[in-house]
């Protein structure tokens, strides 16, 4: 369903994240259930989440909006693909664009950075997040498109 669809048809009910979110992965819209990640500058528990089953969920990276290092890379879109996740969005940065854009997996973030992150296993996983100033929660429904990105605190259904 169409992001302007979403706010036109529920108003309220949905929340938008702004601030310059970029698309970067194979696919230009996706949807699903959040799970959640609140990290800083240390992307060790996003492979950990991408290395389980998706199940057509969008992993929801809150990185404080760093621009120092990428959150996400080439390798880490295919293991999301191959995993089955629908989506990832990052509160930061990727890396390895041309590679990302090969994944056919739907990618948001705020910018790139060609320095990797660092991997000491920091972070909190499923837990409530702030990112653009919307609060998020695992489960939060999320749809991306052209338009934006939107969020609702459960599925919402087109209007006839």
């Amino acid at each position: 369903m169409p992001t302007a669809d979403l706010c036109d048809d529920h108003g309220d009910a949905v929340r938008v994240l702004v601030g310059g979110f970029t698309s970067y992965g194979g696919v230009g819209a996706f949807s699903g259930p959040i799970s959640t990640l609140d990290v800083f500058e240390d992307n060790s528990l996003v492979r950990e989440a991408l290395e389980e089953p998706g199940d057509g969920r969008v992993l929801m990276v809150a990185g404080g909006g760093s621009d120092r290092c990428a959150l996400v890379g080439g390798n880490l879109g295919m293991l999301a693909a191959d995993n089955g996740w629908a989506g990832i969005v990052v509160d930061g940065c990727v890396r390895d664009v041309a590679e990302l854009r090969e994944a056919p997996v739907g990618i948001r973030a705020r910018g790139t950075c060609p320095r990797k992150s660092l991997k000491r296993g920091g972070g909190d996983r499923d837990v409530p997040v702030a990112v653009a100033g919307v609060d998020l929660a695992p489960g939060t429904w999320l749809w991306a498109d052209d338009d934006g990105i939107v969020v609702a605190d459960r599925y919402l259904e087109p209007e006839a």
